[in-house]
């Protein structure tokens, strides 16, 4: 395997499960130096040395730098990836979900790129990918307050990219469909028919099926390297066709 992270630091976020701990894996593998932020270690310790972080709180993510600055004194890869979902519609949100979800997902992006970005000016293979969702681009039913915290990263991350473009900064997003996570897992336990409700997210998608974490690390990966230093301000959805393709029906 190319080692084209050899000698780069990077941080990324929600890295104890689902598509964190994938990326923390390929970029271990890829010769980097990976720091975990996550409120658990989860399975990450054979890739990544956890830093406790709680990205819905500005001290924990302020404390979760400190710790970081302890063992290294650069940067070169930050992968915002730990987010929340929610699933109702507007009319039946509560302001408490909004807030929640929006601080999480949108202000907590912002924060851990805040603490990361003056370091990551003295890098020269300084990237940024965002894990948005491809609910920022498609509407999707019972999403309201996930959909546009979604949106609000993909906007936050062309905001991002155009505003560090001069400090040499590259700012990307991934968009994945409904990805066959611990968190989906746990969601779908929650129904009253798992099984069923399986079945319809995999109809949902055009290639029938769920996408792998790794199928999402892997774009991640992609779009952090410094092999790929002409792009920045753009998005990749791996979303097994669900945005373009329109299948009819058999």
């Amino acid at each position: 395997m190319d080692k084209e992270f050899l000698g780069l630091t990077a941080i990324i976020t929600g890295a104890g499960s689902g598509i964190g701990l994938e990326v923390a894996k390929g970029l271990k593998e890829r010769g980097a130096t990976v720091f975990g932020f996550d409120i658990n270690q989860g399975d990450m310790a054979a890739y990544a040395t956890f830093i406790k972080c709680d990205i819905g709180d500005a001290a924990s993510v302020e404390n979760a730098f400190a710790e970081f600055k302890k063992s290294s004194k650069t940067l070169d890869v930050l992968i915002n990836n730990a987010g929340i979902g929610s699933l109702t519609t507007v009319e039946h949100e509560t302001d408490e979900i909004w807030h929640k979800v929006l601080n999480i997902n949108v202000v907590g992006t912002a924060r851990v790129s805040k603490h990361a970005i003056p370091l990551l000016r003295a890098s020269k293979s300084a990237a940024i990918v965002n894990t948005a969702s491809i609910a920022a681009i498609d509407g999707i039913p019972n999403r309201a307050a996930y959909s546009a915290s979604k949106g609000a990263v993909m906007t936050l991350t062309l905001a991002m990219a155009t505003d560090h473009l001069a400090d040499g900064i590259r700012v990307n997003a991934v968009n994945p469909a409904t990805t066959d996570t611990p968190w989906v897992k746990k969601l779908l336990d929650q129904s009253a028919d798992s099984k069923a409700a399986r079945t319809a997210l995999e109809a949902r998608q055009p290639m029938g099926r769920l996408v792998a974490p790794a199928e999402i690390a892997n774009a991640i990966i992609f779009l952090a390297s410094p092999l790929q230093s002409s792009v920045t301000g753009t998005a990749i959805n791996i979303d097994g066709g669900m945005h373009s393709l329109r299948i009819p029906k058999k």
